[in-house]
């Protein structure tokens, strides 16, 4: 409507830009004027020549070129009468053509090239089309050399950041969080996506920064649940799972009935409530493995890679178990890792060599899992 509405006022100047110049008038004739002074000329010799002023053949004279000059304008006036009757019916069909032919002739032109029947196009969805058409490295790519340009604008690195642990770009994703951080301010939400980056850049485990990142989220606000959960989940990485399982029971205690997190975090606290002591393996079951698939990306990688980084490092410090060996190369078979379980398949021979007995039962998984070579 209001497009409309524009371009009917611009119809409107267009016409009276048109219209103005022929409505002026144009400057009088002289025809009607230059008689009445050649008559009054007449009457002025003969009122002179009545009171003597001049001689009788002097006043004949000026009479007869005063006469002479009078049916001269005479004669004009006709001829200049037409002229300007012509004058007045050329500006009335010019003024007709730009009222009529004027609107008529644009509104035919709209409708041949124009498109007048096509709806509204709101710019978000035309954005939306537009991101259709180009590819996902190719738009990550136009904010990467977007924010290279703008170095400060917060909002680009609060929205990238996400997209880097999405693709697994964990160190990116760190630093995008950091800049946030720096240009939009420290909120509890933005600290702890600072500690889930710092986790997942350090394979799932719960570093010093990660951590304390952690509790700067708390501090600010109490009830943040990603902080509070990896708060349990660095307990249980240090081998305080009587404190994991605390924090993670309150959590749960203070959760909603429909919370999307509450089984996730209630798997959690089955884990380090069901371990019988402290010093039972650290790493992941099958079934664990199995069932972090129901999970979000984000939360597979941070409590997958936190049990299987924590099973390794155990394994390098005490390489007996041969349990725990079979365990760490399933993991890595589920993970879709093939490169890391033969690594481990070879850290697990040499730990083991001498027990052939152990070494047996790992040839046996390396064969169910087809690792040769």
């Amino acid at each position: 409507m209001t497009l409309w509405f524009a371009l009917a006022l611009m119809t409107a100047a267009a016409i009276f830009a048109v219209l103005w110049p022929l409505a002026r008038r144009t400057s009088e004739r002289r025809s009607g004027t230059d008689v009445a002074v050649y008559r009054d000329q007449l009457d002025e010799i003969e009122r002179d020549r009545a009171a003597g002023l001049i001689e009788d053949n002097e006043a004949a004279g000026a009479q007869v070129e005063v006469s002479r000059r009078l049916i001269a304008a005479v004669d004009a006036q006709a001829p200049l009468n037409a002229s300007a009757a012509a004058s007045t019916w050329r500006r009335r069909v010019v003024a007709v053509v730009a009222l009529v032919a004027l609107p008529i002739g644009a509104a035919g032109f709209y409708l041949t090239v124009g498109s007048p029947l096509m709806p509204d196009q709101p710019l978000a969805p035309r954005l939306a089309a537009a991101g259709n058409t180009q590819s996902y490295d190719g738009l990550i790519a136009r904010v990467e050399t977007h924010l290279e340009q703008n170095p400060d604008d917060g909002r680009g690195w609060e929205v990238i950041a996400p997209i880097y642990l999405r693709l697994g770009r964990f160190d990116d994703a760190v630093k995008a969080r950091r800049n946030s951080i720096r240009l939009n301010g420290e909120t509890a939400q933005r600290t702890a996506a600072l500690g889930e980056a710092l986790v997942l850049a350090a394979n799932g485990v719960v570093t010093a920064d990660a951590k304390a990142a952690f509790e700067k989220a708390v501090a600010l606000d109490a009830g943040d649940v990603q902080a509070r959960y990896f708060l349990g989940l660095a307990a249980e990485q240090d081998g305080k799972r009587a404190q994991a399982a605390e924090i993670w029971r309150e959590l749960i205690a203070a959760a909603p009935p429909d919370a999307p997190w509450r089984d996730f975090v209630q798997r959690a606290l089955a884990r380090v409530s069901g371990a019988s002591t402290p010093s039972a393996p650290p790493g992941p079951t099958e079934e664990q493995v199995a069932a972090s698939s129901d999970m979000s990306a984000d939360q597979r990688n941070t409590m997958v890679r936190g049990m299987v980084a924590r099973l390794a490092q155990r394994l390098q410090d005490d390489g007996s178990d041969v349990e725990g060996w079979m365990r760490l190369v399933r993991s890595y078979m589920v993970l879709g890792e093939p490169d890391k379980a033969r690594a481990a398949v070879a850290d697990a021979r040499r730990a083991l060599a001498g027990d052939q007995a152990k070494l047996r039962r790992l040839d046996e998984l390396i064969k169910e899992l087809k690792l040769e070579g």
